[in-house]
């Protein structure tokens, strides 16, 4: 599996809170409030701002579903689970690239040892938890 178009991995939002080691990340046409760690902190950002970046989280056991929707959970707060389609990955850092939402793409590293990116193709529905310290990386 390779990584697909880097525009549809990329997401934008408004910054809404800006810390010296967090910020929080507004998603456009919904009410998630993405409390992520700072990475590749965004130059000049301001509150109010749109930036794009990639977010990227450790997931814990993937499970392979046949049914259910595209979410991040909870909406307000730090990532504890993602659910979504696949469209991407890197088999050299065993990274799924998941869709769980409109604009909202997530860069995942696969912890659990016994399974690799070869485990899951293209589109194919997963969901999971993720590690704390999600992060977004600017650019």
């Amino acid at each position: 599996m390779t990584d697909t178009a880097a525009a549809s991995t990329t997401v934008t939002g408004r910054l809404v809170e800006l810390g010296e080691e967090q910020l929080v990340l507004a998603l456009p046409g919904t009410e998630y409030r993405l409390h992520l760690k700072i990475g590749q902190r965004p130059e000049g950002a301001s509150v109010g701002q749109k930036l794009t970046g990639t977010i990227h989280a450790r997931a814990k056991r993937v499970d392979k579903i046949s049914a259910g929707g595209r979410y991040v959970e909870p909406v307000y707060g730090r990532p504890r689970r993602i659910q979504g389609r696949v469209i991407g990955g890197d088999a050299s850092s065993n990274t799924l690239i998941v869709q769980a939402g409109p604009g909202l793409a997530l860069h995942c590293v696969l912890t659990d040892s016994r399974q690799k990116i070869a485990d899951f193709h293209m589109h194919q529905m997963v969901s999971f938890d993720v590690e704390p310290g999600a992060r977004f990386e600017a650019g």
